[in-house]
């Protein structure tokens, strides 16, 4: 299962047992924008720094192919994304993975894009 950026914040935050526990389960994997994403927040406290960077210590990273490029592009021009999202989906749909993302409205046109919200309880 990819994890979307914002899943990846959430298993970081304190109140969020049950997203933890979601992943736990799933074999999760992130992709290289996540990293960006996530570490590159202009508002990111060394605290939470410090344990996100932990969790990509521990999380496989999938690297951005020519495949999944090609698959981005083609989803851009089938809809407004932006750049992230459409890389994200792209690497879920060339690696055969589920997505999770706490935003399922910007995922869920996306034919073949299996998306599943862990934050929901």
């Amino acid at each position: 299962m990819l994890l979307d950026s914002n899943i990846v914040i959430y298993a970081a935050e304190p109140n969020y047992e049950h997203v933890r526990r979601f992943i736990a389960h799933k074999k999760p994997v992130v992709s290289v924008i996540n990293k960006v994403e996530v570490l590159g927040y202009y508002k990111l406290t060394p605290e939470n720094q410090q344990k996100l960077e932990k969790l990509f210590q521990i999380l496989p990273i999938l690297s951005v192919s020519n495949a999944i490029i090609e698959q981005a592009i083609s989803l851009r021009q089938q809809r407004k994304m932006s750049l992230g999202d459409a890389l994200i989906a792209a690497t879920a749909l060339i690696h055969n993975l589920k997505l999770a993302t706490a935003n399922v409205k910007d995922f869920d046109w996306i034919e073949k894009l299996e998306v599943v919200n862990p934050v929901e309880k």
